[in-house]
């Protein structure tokens, strides 16, 4: 299975693609889209096309994205939706299944606790990830999306299969 993981912001739009074989990961390839300056809608447009471009170059067989937290400042949280609302957007064009994750989720998933700081973070991605060179903290943050609903998908897959052994 490969997973599309993708860390949505304005500026800086993270995304990370890893290959899952029963419990073992990969790396396929990371990065960062950067939106440029302009107006909103260029900004959401330049966006759109890098990761649809990036989606038919890698050719993944799901994705995930990391929800919006609220903060104090309502047009920032605004925007990031707008740019979060694009990186659902495409790989759903796409037809794939798009799941999506608490912050926290992420990083107890991939640090072992909840409120783990970036480095920590980039750490364990690279120490699941051996010989990944990270493009940037975004970077690495979507791997680490990527890595969390690697980690849920096969329990899902773990539970279906128990239900349907008991079920049998």
């Amino acid at each position: 299975m490969r997973v599309l993981g993708i860390d949505p912001g304005l500026r800086n739009l993270g995304w990370g693609v890893i290959d899952v074989e029963g419990s073992r990961l990969s790396h396929v390839a990371n990065g960062i889209c950067h939106s440029g300056t302009g107006e909103l809608a260029d900004r959401l447009r330049r966006l759109y096309d890098d990761l649809h471009a990036i989606l038919i170059r890698f050719g993944p067989d799901t994705a995930a994205v990391e929800q919006t937290f609220v903060n104090k400042d309502g047009a920032a949280t605004l925007k990031l939706g707008q740019a979060r609302g694009i990186a659902l957007l495409v790989p759903a064009q796409a037809g794939l299944r798009v799941g999506e994750y608490a912050p926290n989720t992420v990083k107890k998933t991939v640090v072992g606790v909840g409120h783990a700081d970036k480095a920590q973070i980039a750490h364990m991605v690279k120490m699941q990830l051996p010989g990944v060179v990270i493009e940037g903290p975004d970077a690495a943050d979507a791997l680490a999306i990527a890595i969390c609903h690697a980690h849920h998908a096969r329990s899902a897959a773990a539970i279906s299969a128990a239900k349907k052994e008991v079920g049998a």
